[in-house]
């Protein structure tokens, strides 16, 4: 049965703090680990006044500290951002305070732009170095090895799951190559899903971590009521892609009426490229699309992000999602 899971932004709605978005991110965790979602993700991104979750792992112990059951873990850290055995210090300390229930996902992307990077001192060549630095981090997660000097403190003998995340097919190829499952942004960058799922599974190799392929993608769902309703609440995120488009990133915007008149035609067409992979309606609706994307794409896992401007009519849109989610299951049975 295909698995779903959460990758929450940690959006900031317009009008609001950051700290804000936080609260409404622990929140929403609490709500997620009393419905049938899988894990529940946070994505490294910094210098973006829309998006909370930059001390990723910070945030990541705070959902993991009000939650029981739903796995907790990045989606991803942007590992040349950080020095591995930072990280492994990291996600071991997370690993420690809440066994069994952590992730570590990995991106070669900054997650930023240059100037952001000069002030996070990264050299923009670091990308370069990443399948090195996997392997580096994975080392420090593993057991102690017989003569071993240098730990991860905590870190090391913790295991921690880790997978690759990407939007082209060179995370595909790499995640293959290690045996690690791998997740595609395919929730705001679609184009290449298919084919990257395809070179994923065909080179997947074994590993002591996984024995056989293990694929997610992200979808953008908004779900409510009737269509009307969740096409209203899809604008938030719709804007907030035409202001991507403007390269104007800024605050989740509240919804309009009119997504028409606020986009131009070439807007428009980028956008609905950009959110290709979106499910929008009532439960009908969102059921029908989500089951044809998982016959298309036959994914083992889905990761939704939901980026509603009301809180609680983006609590309510997982909460439709869950009913979904267990109606497909049956069928699926």
């Amino acid at each position: 049965m295909t698995k779903f899971s959460i990758l929450d932004l940690a959006p900031v709605p317009q009008g609001c703090r950051p700290g804000d978005a936080l609260r409404n991110t622990l929140d929403l965790a609490r709500h997620a680990d009393q419905l049938g979602y899988t894990r529940y993700w946070l994505a490294e991104h910094h210098n973006m006044v829309g998006i909370a979750s930059a001390a990723t792992a910070v945030v990541i112990g705070q959902v993991a500290a009000v939650t029981q059951r739903i796995r907790v873990g990045a989606g991803g850290v942007m590992l040349p951002n950080h020095s591995p055995m930072v990280i492994a210090e990291q996600f071991g300390t997370l690993e420690e305070l809440f066994p069994g229930r952590i992730d570590l996902g990995l991106g070669r992307a900054p997650g930023t732009d240059q100037r952001t990077l000069q002030a996070l001192r990264v050299n923009p060549a670091a990308a370069e170095h990443f399948p090195d630095d996997v392997l580096e981090l994975q080392s420090f997660l593993a057991p102690e090895a017989a003569g071993q000097t240098l730990r991860a403190v905590p870190g090391f003998g913790t295991n921690v799951p880790l997978w690759i995340l990407g939007s082209s097919l060179y995370g595909s190829q790499l995640a293959a190559h290690f045996g690690f499952p791998y997740a595609f942004a395919s929730h705001f960058a679609p184009d290449a899903l298919m084919q990257a799922l395809q070179v994923y599974r065909q080179r997947f190799r074994p590993s002591q971590q996984l024995q056989r392929s293990y694929a997610a993608a992200g979808v953008n769902v908004f779900a409510a009521e009737t269509d009307a309703e969740a096409q209203r609440l899809f604008t938030s995120a719709q804007q907030r892609a035409v202001h991507m488009v403007r390269n104007d990133r800024g605050y989740l915007p509240p919804p309009i009426d009119d997504i028409e008149s606020y986009w131009s035609p070439m807007e428009k067409m980028q956008v609905g490229r950009m959110l290709a992979c979106s499910f929008v309606g009532a439960r009908e609706t969102v059921r029908r699309g989500l089951e044809k994307f998982i016959a298309d794409t036959g994914v083992d896992e889905v990761i939704v992000a939901t980026a509603i401007f009301d809180h609680e009519a983006r609590k309510r849109s997982y909460a439709i999602l869950d009913d979904v989610t267990q109606s497909l299951g049956r069928a699926a049975a």
